[in-house]
């Protein structure tokens, strides 16, 4: 493991000061379920309380992961966080984007948002633009939003229902299973062949309880299998008590502030800060017994409950799946937290709720409420943390082995991808970008690769050398 100079070294030389003004933008948007009515547009009440009593108390533990045995043996070495300027650096985010978001495999949302053949819905990932669709068989599709002739998006809607896509700029259309159907004039041109000019396909793999996971690398079969990143973690044991089959799309509602997305992973991974800032949990819940393990790009959050939280329905299974998901799931709803990047100072916390179709608004709306004021106090957090971060004068802290061993296991799992994409790309002295595709084996390709080798050439002048330290 690198020393924590040497992972600010790492980005020093290309880190970049940003002053970052707190900007806070809350909304919820709401799809119709069964039984459900929501306006379109909320403003989140964080002055939300939580009533006091011993049931809800009691019931409190459970929901947020209290109650648990830890069992590993007690370390007591203090660990040197990652340096603020990994929270800083427009390089680092850009090498995040190659290295993780290019490549490695992330949850993205829940097959039941999909019912009806032609629902589509459209993310953002670290600068990607995504869009799922299930087609006239049943299948669950993903495509890069981006259309083959110029470029621009097929989808400008979050979500919707398509027969098919249609490009606003030229009015190329595409089927739901991302074939060419229509390029308006070029019937008549020799050599055109709408076979490879299909939307640019990603994988999609729905787990055995139903979570939809993507990767982004455009090699026919990914780099990395699903099975060696999360194989086995739709087979949890906690997840036996729940029937994915009786939870309905709810609502989704987001937070985007001035902030690095890892700094909102460290926050979630960790509650060691929750008796000083999550005052109604600790009032409620024995914080001292409060665990996290760690094993194959999971943090989860454990908990041991009682009978009585077992008979109310009050039980979560909460984790986090690298490199920026976690879900929060219970009998009465789940909920799919997002950690979303746009670039090296702003992110976005995204959220969608779910609910148990058999569950009375008084159980969803307690549980739901009391999420959303504590992501609410969570985002306050991270927006006054980074303005110090972006400072120039703190570089990093000590965690604690164990009350902060969710984020040390986070931060371990940043470095070790990203320096080993890094090493990869300096030996070949080049960018490496998994999820970029590559051209057709045709004659235009041949000119057009011409083209791409000459504008990289320019990455040979003295400046450009030093910028990328090939």
């Amino acid at each position: 493991m690198l020393s924590s100079i040497q992972n600010h070294h790492i980005c020093q030389r290309k880190c970049v000061s940003i002053v970052a003004a707190s900007s806070y933008h809350t909304t919820i948007h709401s799809i119709s379920s069964p039984n459900i009515s929501l306006s379109r547009f909320h403003t989140i009440d964080t002055s939300f309380t939580m009533p006091r009593t011993d049931s809800v108390a009691s019931g409190f533990l459970g929901y947020f992961g209290f109650g648990a045995k830890p069992t590993e043996p007690e370390v007591k070495n203090a660990t040197r966080a990652l340096p603020a300027s990994w929270y800083q650096s427009k390089e680092m985010y850009e090498l995040e984007r190659r290295a993780i978001f290019s490549r490695k495999w992330q949850l993205l949302t829940h097959k039941n948002r999909f019912v009806e053949a032609g629902d589509f819905l459209r993310f953002p990932i670290a600068g990607f633009n995504i869009v799922l669709v299930k087609d006239r068989q049943g299948n669950i599709n993903g495509f890069h939003n981006v259309c083959r002739h110029r470029a621009f998006p097929v989808v400008t809607k979050d979500s919707g229902t398509a027969r098919i896509f249609s490009c606003k700029y030229h009015g190329w259309s595409y089927g739901l299973n991302g074939k060419l159907a229509k390029a308006p004039g070029y019937q008549d041109l020799d050599g055109f062949k709408k076979e490879n000019n299909g939307l640019l396909p990603i994988h999609v793999k729905i787990d055995k309880t139903g979570f939809v996971w993507i990767n982004l690398d455009a090699k026919e079969e990914p780099e990395i299998a699903w099975e060696d990143d999360f194989g086995g973690v739709d087979e949890q044991k906690r997840y036996e008590q729940f029937n994915f089959e009786d939870y309905v799309f709810d609502h989704f509602w987001e937070m985007e502030g001035d902030y690095n997305w890892k700094i909102l992973a460290d926050n979630y991974n960790e509650c060691y800060h929750c008796p000083t800032t999550h005052p109604d949990i600790g009032a409620l819940a024995n914080l001292d017994s409060y665990a996290v393990n760690t094993t194959k790009g999971q943090i989860l959050h454990d908990a041991a409950t009682t009978d009585e939280q077992r008979k109310a329905g009050l039980v979560v299974a909460a984790s986090y799946y690298f490199p920026n998901v976690s879900t929060n799931i219970s009998p009465h709803f789940f909920m799919i937290q997002r950690f979303v990047p746009s670039s090296s100072s702003r992110s976005s916390m995204q959220y969608q709720v779910f609910r148990n179709k058999n569950s009375s608004d008084e159980d969803f709306d307690l549980v739901s409420g009391i999420y959303k004021r504590i992501m609410s106090e969570d985002k306050y957090l991270c927006d006054q943390a980074q303005k110090n971060l972006n400072a120039g004068v703190f570089i990093n802290g000590e965690m604690h082995p164990k009350m902060e061993k969710g984020p040390l296991y986070f931060q371990s799992s940043i470095r070790e991808t990203v320096v080993a994409h890094h090493a990869r790309e300096q030996q070949q002295r080049e960018e490496i970008w998994p999820a970029r595709h590559q051209l057709p084996n045709t004659t235009n390709s041949v000119i057009s690769q011409e083209d791409i080798d000459f504008c990289s050439g320019l990455a040979c002048s003295p400046e450009k050398q030093e910028q990328l330290a090939w």
